[in-house]
Parts: structure tokens; C-alpha cells; sequence
């Protein structure tokens, strides 16, 4: 047998502790970049008051908990206007946002379906249908056409009518120009003689100074927070389009780098806040009337023969109308949808 050379067994005693040191090092940054923290922007809506704003406020502290600090999430209320929340995240301008279906329901009308006049008529009425088949439809909506999973649904308190005269029958709607917040309802304003009007939540409070507008659709907590009712001192409850959704979403591409097990303990948490979010709902509406009641607001809830009235089909029927093209431009039957909810919640069986 040839002895082996010297620079044969060096050239191998370096093989060897190379390796061994390639070994040592691999597992030195195994706990390193688990340690690794992740850093998350959640955009929103300014709504002080709201529980919308309550809720996705709590997100940070819920997922750091949740992930043991590895996920850090920012909100903030000023990254991009509420409107272009759902596109934003679509882009990737921003890994997530709490956002609004509402401002999609001109283009999906199937994120308006709670704006339909008498079909979903209060928040129970509205988790039903959620629960039932419409919140999975959206979600798919939402990854399809804006590359985003949806992590958490909620809704803003009842929508209410802010207005600075008294609105109280069919015929006090005659000349108001209302600010409105989707096509539905505008669609009901025009057939009721009304004149809606789309303004920027920025713009709300100078243009019910200036007498662009007499009132306003929005939700009863949000008029709260921004004391809406300093101006508009009728505060009454219509049910039109009473409820108003909101989905917490974040950008499929970087839902999908998020580690697996961080991603089902954030799944876990925002489920739970979900529950949270519906269970807790009638506390912060009771909270928001109680303290304007304080500083004297009056309440005022349209009486059914009133409301009535205004569901006649001479003045809904539009709005049905428009939304059941909308529908058909998209795809769906969008009367076989309607039906599907109202077998749903029972009024199927209305006589």
C-alpha cells in the first residue's frame, strides 16, 4: 500500500474542518432566523369612536402577542385614502389594510348587497348572511381580483342619517342633498327626490358649514367621533342600507413569506378577533348613542309603516334594477342572488 502524502492527509484534515465549521454555522442561524422579526404596515380608515377603528387598532398588540413578537404590525390612518385601501394592498403599495366593501360595490356588486333597500335590514340579519355563504364568496373575491386574503370581517355601526332638518317622512327627502357612500343608496335618493352626493370624509364637516350638503348618511358611531351631530342635529335611523362591512386584508404575495406556523397563529387570533368584533358590536352602539344623548342628541327611528313607503316598489325597484345589470356585466345572476339571501334570512316565506 502507498503511504498517503503529507499534503494528501492536509488537503483532507482541511475537508474535514470546513465542513465541520460549515456545520456549526448553518446551525448557529437556525435560531437566528426564527428570531427573525417581521414587520407589517396594517393601513386604515381615521374613525375615532368607531369600532372599526377600535378593533383594527387592536391588531398590533393581538398578533405580537399571538407570534411571540415575531410579526410586528404598524397601523396607521394616513398612508392612502380610504377608497384606494383595497387597490393599494392589490399592488403591494401596502402589505395590509382594513378596508371597506362598500367602496367596491360599484364594481362588485356583490360587496354592496347590505346597501339593497329592505333586503339586509339590521347587523344580526347581516352575520347571518355572512356566516351563511357571503363572506366566503367575498373572500374569493378578494383573492381573485385583489391578490388578498382576507384575515377578519366586522362591520361599522348602524347606518344612521345625519341631517340639519328634521327627516321624517317620504316627502321631507324632496331637494336634500345627502352625502352618499355607494351606488345603492344613491340610486334610492334619486328615486325618492333627493339629490345624493359623493364628497370625501375630509370634506364632510366644511361642506355641512357651507350648506353644500344638508346631511349624511354614515355610521351612527363615526358621526359620534367626528361630532357630526354639532350640525346636523337630527340623528335618524331609516334602516337604509343599515349596515356597512369592513374586512381586514393583507397582500397574498406576502401572506404566502410569512412562515406557516406564523401564519396559523395569526389565523387563530384574527378569528377570535372576528368573534370579538361581532359579539361586541351592540356595546359600541349603545356606547356612541349614550354619550351623544348626553350632550342632548334625540334619536329618531323611522316607523315601519313610514319605512314602508319608501320600500315601495316604485322607488326600489331602480335601484334592484341597476344592481341586477351590474351584476349581469359581471357574470352572476344577480336575482338568483337576492333570492338566495332571502331564502337565507327567512323572507322567502313572508306573506
Amino acid at each position: 500500500m502507498r503511504p498517503t502524502s503529507t499534503l494528501a492527509r492536509l488537503t483532507g484534515h482541511c475537508r474535514v474542518a470546513t465542513a465541520a465549521l460549515a456545520a456549526m454555522l448553518a446551525l448557529s442561524a437556525v435560531p437566528a432566523a426564527r428570531a427573525q422579526t417581521i414587520d407589517l404596515t396594517l393601513a386604515m380608515i381615521p374613525a375615532p369612536a368607531d369600532a372599526y377603528s377600535i378593533i383594527t387598532n387592536s391588531v398590533p398588540e393581538r398578533i405580537a402577542r399571538a407570534t411571540n413578537g415575531r410579526v410586528k404590525i404598524i397601523t396607521s390612518d394616513s398612508l392612502v385614502p380610504g377608497p384606494q385601501l383595497a387597490a393599494a394592498v392589490r399592488d403591494g403599495r401596502i402589505p395590509m389594510a382594513s378596508t371597506l366593501h362598500t367602496y367596491l360595490a360599484a364594481d362588485e356588486p356583490r360587496m354592496g348587497i347590505f346597501n339593497l333597500p329592505g333586503l339586509i335590514e339590521d347587523f344580526t340579519q347581516y352575520t347571518f348572511v355572512c356566516n351563511a355563504f357571503w363572506c366566503g364568496d367575498v373572500a374569493k373575491i378578494w383573492e381573485e381580483k385583489y391578490n388578498s386574503i382576507v384575515l377578519a370581517e366586522g362591520a361599522w355601526c348602524t347606518q344612521q342619517l345625519y341631517s340639519k332638518e328634521p327627516i321624517r317622512k317620504l316627502e321631507d327627502f324632496k331637494n336634500k342633498r345627502l352625502r352618499v357612500h355607494n351606488p345603492q343608496t344613491a340610486e334610492l335618493m334619486n328615486a325618492l327626490g333627493a339629490k345624493p352626493v359623493p364628497l370625501p370624509l375630509t370634506e364632510i364637516v366644511p361642506a355641512l358649514e357651507r350648506g353644500v350638503i344638508d346631511g349624511l348618511f354614515t355610521s351612527l358611531c363615526y358621526g359620534h367621533g367626528q361630532e357630526y351631530w354639532r350640525l346636523a342635529k337630527n340623528v335618524q335611523n331609516w334602516a337604509l342600507g343599515p349596515i356597512n362591512g369592513w374586512a381586514i386584508l393583507v397582500n397574498k404575495d406576502e401572506w404566502n413569506r410569512i412562515p406557516p406556523d406564523l401564519r396559523d397563529a395569526i389565523r387563530a387570533e384574527m378569528q377570535a378577533l372576528q368573534k370579538d368584533a361581532v359579539y361586541g358590536y351592540y356595546a359600541y352602539v349603545r356606547k356612541a348613542m349614550a354619550e351623544m344623548e348626553a350632550q342632548g342628541v334625540k334619536f329618531w327611528v323611522a316607523p315601519r309603516e313610514e319605512r314602508n313607503r319608501i320600500f315601495d316598489p316604485k322607488y326600489i325597484t331602480p335601484v334592484y334594477d341597476s344592481w341586477y345589470k351590474r351584476a349581469k356585466e359581471v357574470g352572476f345572476d344577480g336575482q338568483a342572488y337576492v333570492q338566495r339571501i332571502r331564502e337565507v334570512l327567512g323572507k322567502d316565506l313572508e306573506r
